[in-house]
């Protein structure tokens, strides 16, 4: 009998397992697929290898701006692809050690809930398993991990329609399309755009919304959609069909127009996988959103917690891993008899996000708009990326950017950090850590930043306000 059972190998998952066979539980981990689950294997770290392909020859075509000359500049598509695939299998190989030195147990097979823990009574998991055959395995506490799926809106003409892809699809594409249209310009979307149009792709974002990036602040988001030059975006439109990869929209108040690609990649978001894993037989509270957990991320089954995209409350990451680490210290709680410690629960304040490209974008905390819908009286600051001496040295002086801090004007407290520029995802974590400490204006005046980083610009912001 195991300890913990958990179904799912993305990051919540994998991390989950590591940290509980650190403690010396036993832990069986069951993944249907690859080990890494989407980010590792057609998410976050696919599309950044690719991307990082894109910036290097965006930038060899961009060296003679600052003096170095590079002659014939071209890119190999396969060679790319083999990098990405390369760079996934090495984290993969990467997981499974970590497994091993763990003693954790993988199942490479579907995990399905047959009965919950009750009490003393373990629960039951039926594994199907990917070679064939079904295993059951009893565990004392089941942690899910299931993740998410794109969702694919019912367009009339998508289904079934070989020129219409989803991110997965894009990501294994042979060849860079001469024409690239994109349904949605949230984060997947925008990302993609930039990849493709770095190679030379006519790139075409069709966004249902005013502007792209619906959670940015608003001063910032048109600095983004600014910055990514090679890219047409149609906003405020309703996609009406699609004709082989000819996309039919009507904008707001206009005539109806179309855009013609060689292929529709479709990119409005994703959802949490509910229904492969049992979680309606096992009688979890569920919503379309995802699995119903509380701050510890457990679920309204006594023995049964959730972590990750499966949740709804945030499709990330790096929120994954840290439901994971909230939900390994109540269920060390649980397998231990012990009493609870107060500071692991799970809180969504400080939660960063990152766009990533050639340009960049990053946030955390409140928008301006979001403390104004709360009734928040605040403070704000913001600076181009173009004052911070590391970032004129390493860019063009019309490289588009900046940084934006808001405080709480009753309190000086940090509420929300926000960048558009080249490094942003690399520093965005400092804003969070000002915003979880709850730091003041005045608090952050005394953090000394190393010179010259662009990270900077967040204490010039905080001495601005």
């Amino acid at each position: 009998m195991y300890d913990t059972i958990i179904i799912g190998a993305g990051p919540g998952g994998y991390l989950a397992a590591e940290r509980l066979g650190h403690h010396k539980k036993k832990v069986l981990l069951i993944e249907e697929q690859h080990l890494g689950g989407t980010c590792l294997n057609v998410g976050c770290i696919p599309t950044k290898t690719l991307l990082n392909s894109a910036k290097l020859y965006v930038h060899a075509k961009e060296a003679g701006k600052f003096g170095v000359t590079a002659a014939d500049v071209s890119f190999d598509w396969g060679v790319i692809q083999k990098w990405k695939e390369e760079v996934s299998a090495k984290l993969r190989e990467g997981i499974a050690g970590q497994m091993k030195r763990f003693g954790v147990d993988v199942a490479n097979g579907r995990g399905e809930i047959l009965t919950p823990p009750r009490g003393s009574t373990p629960g039951k998991v039926k594994v199907t398993l990917s070679g064939g055959g079904t295993e059951e395995h009893e565990g004392r506490t089941i942690l899910v991990s299931a993740g998410s799926v794109p969702a694919i809106p019912p367009i009339p003409g998508s289904k079934d329609n070989p020129r219409v892809v989803d991110s997965t699809g894009l990501l294994g594409v042979s060849s860079v399309p001469k024409r690239l249209a994109v349904i949605g310009g949230g984060v997947i979307g925008v990302e993609f755009a930039g990849l493709f149009s770095s190679f030379g792709s006519e790139v075409t974002v069709i966004e249902m919304m005013d502007e792209i990036i619906p959670f940015m602040d608003k001063e910032q988001a048109p600095l983004f959609r600014r910055a990514l030059t090679g890219v047409n975006f149609k906003l405020g439109c309703k996609v009406e069909k699609i004709e082989g990869a000819t996309v039919h929209f009507t904008p707001k108040g206009k005539a109806p127009e179309a855009v013609e690609a060689d292929l529709v990649l479709v990119a409005v978001g994703r959802r949490p996988v509910l229904n492969t894993w049992g979680a309606e037989a096992a009688g979890l509270d569920l919503t379309p959103k995802g699995v119903n957990v509380d701050d510890r991320m457990r679920t309204n089954i006594p023995g049964v917690w959730a972590a990750g995209d499966v949740t709804g409350k945030s499709l990330l990451a790096h929120s994954a891993y840290r439901m994971a680490e909230v939900a390994v210290a109540d269920i060390l709680t649980n397998l231990d008899g012990s009493a609870p410690g107060t500071s692991n629960r799970m809180r969504y304040n400080a939660v960063p996000w990152a766009v990533y490209g050639v340009t960049e974008a990053a946030g955390v905390g409140m928008t301006e708009q979001e403390a104004a819908a709360k009734g928040i009286a605040i403070r704000k600051a913001s600076l181009p990326m173009r004052v911070s001496g590391r970032f004129a040295a390493e860019n063009t002086f019309t490289g588009q950017g900046a940084v934006k801090v808001i405080a709480d004007a009753a309190t000086g407290c940090i509420l929300g950090v926000h960048a558009v520029g080249a490094y942003a995802s690399e520093f965005i974590w400092g804003g969070a850590a000002l915003i979880e400490q709850e730091l003041r204006i005045e608090d952050v005046k005394q953090i000394i930043f190393p010179h010259p980083t662009v990270s900077e610009l967040i204490r010039d912001a905080v001495w601005g306000l």
